[in-house]
């Protein structure tokens, strides 16, 4: 058995590191748009076959981050595509509920969860994309703009549109 040569020991180590680095990023992406852990799992480990079948390329690279945001975004999105509505985790919302406060309030925040949930999923594509991506706070306007393809202003306008939309639709449910 050969053993392997630097440069693929280069490679896993990088590929490690990737992992190591974006790993809980990629999946925090994925999951805010399946609610799913099983399928935004399968969405980071596509991802990182992405990065395996283009590791020739990623020296030319500009950002990795966004690089990675972009792939896991448009894998969750097809993986979305062929899920049924009814598939919904019912789970996710009650695990985005404080832990810490009396079930009662838990529940009830898990109730209000899934009523913003299903808001979010009624907003237009373009809105609640970005929407989405900002919510993770780690991503920048910029870089929110390259992962869409968007300009930047397109992108602040598309944002401001989402949040008064919501909050309006919130407003509204919570009076009726």
């Amino acid at each position: 058995m050969a053993l392997p040569s630097m440069q693929e020991v280069r490679s896993e180590t990088d590929l490690a590191v990737l992992v190591e680095t974006y790993s809980a990023l990629l999946f925090r992406v994925a999951h805010s748009i399946l609610r799913s852990r099983a399928e935004a799992e399968d969405v980071v480990q596509d991802t990182f076959v992405r990065v395996i079948e283009h590791r020739n390329k990623l020296t030319d690279i500009r950002d990795m981050r966004v690089w990675l945001v972009r792939i896991a975004w448009n894998l969750a999105l097809d993986r979305k595509r062929r899920i049924k509505p009814d598939q919904f985790d019912e789970g996710f919302a009650e695990s985005l509920a404080a832990r810490t406060v009396a079930a009662d309030h838990a529940l009830a925040e898990a109730h209000e969860m899934q009523a913003a949930l299903r808001e979010i999923d009624r907003l237009p594509s373009a809105e609640r994309a970005v929407l989405l991506l900002s919510a993770m706070d780690e991503l920048q306007t910029a870089q929110i703009a390259e992962v869409l393809n968007k300009s930047e202003s397109a992108i602040r306008a598309l944002l401001f549109r989402a949040r008064t939309r919501l909050r309006q639709r919130l407003q509204k449910g919570h009076r009726a």
